[in-house]
């Protein structure tokens, strides 16, 4: 089977400070993978060199084949660790913009979504609590259907109940010949909808594997594991 991603001697410095370094990764599709690591370990620069975000200072990363570039975007469903919607804007101007702007969006499925929580098309932007924001982005990067989806921390800063819903609509939404990538530090709440794990740690992959084969290798959970690996980085305020 093709490889959708490919990570080959990847590496890319800020100045003297290096944030990934000599990645070597091959992810197929299909598959919902953690990109697991604390704070400051080179996730969100990960993600967006595969995203065509950045440009590596060393290496290269392929998307189904190719370098990153308009094809590539035009598979990609992005969710970044900020909001990047204005704040004029209200949930209707988005469902357009994403309408006008991705072939593959699901304007119904949005509508649908939006509808079963509640959220009024009519509402602003500026005007949504932090976990509302979270949610329509959230609908808004799932309901495409896209080869790849890229969640950069999509269940930080947002409360128990909106991470199960974060949670549930990426396992009954994505597009299941596609692959999910989900960055985050809180493995206990995503681990149970994960096929594999990337550990990744000061810019380096430490391990690569099943998710269901570590767990029956160790005895440990995903999130015990975790723990173990980093247990001198997991409370560290650093930012990939």
């Amino acid at each position: 089977m093709k490889d959708l991603i490919q990570c080959i001697n990847l590496g890319k410095s800020y100045g003297s400070k290096e944030a990934l370094c000599g990645v070597n990764l091959e992810i197929g599709t299909g598959r919902i993978i953690g990109l697991l690591g604390p704070n400051g370990s080179g996730k969100t620069t990960l993600i967006k060199l595969i995203n065509g975000l950045l440009t590596p200072t060393g290496g290269e990363v392929l998307v189904d084949g190719k370098r990153p570039g308009i094809d590539s975007k035009k598979m990609i469903s992005y969710l970044p660790d900020k909001m990047y919607f204005a704040d004029w804007m209200k949930v209707s101007d988005l469902l357009d913009f994403f309408t006008d702007f991705y072939e593959d969006f699901d304007r119904t499925q949005a509508e649908k979504m939006f509808d079963t929580l509640g959220i009024h098309e009519s509402s602003k932007i500026t005007k949504l609590s932090k976990g509302t924001k979270e949610k329509v982005q959230l609908v808004l990067v799932m309901s495409r259907k896209a080869k790849l989806y890229l969640l950069d921390e999509p269940i930080a800063g947002v409360d128990p109940a909106a991470r199960d819903f974060i949670l549930d609509t990426i396992l009954n939404s994505y597009n299941e010949e596609g692959t999910v990538l989900i960055s985050t530090h809180l493995i206990a709440d995503i681990e149970k909808i994960m096929d594999e794990v990337i550990f990744i740690k000061e810019g380096r992959i430490l391990k690569h594997a099943s998710a269901d084969d570590l767990r029956e290798e160790s005895g440990k959970s995903i999130d015990a594991l975790f723990r173990e690996m980093f247990h001198s980085d997991v409370y560290k305020g650093r930012k990939a």
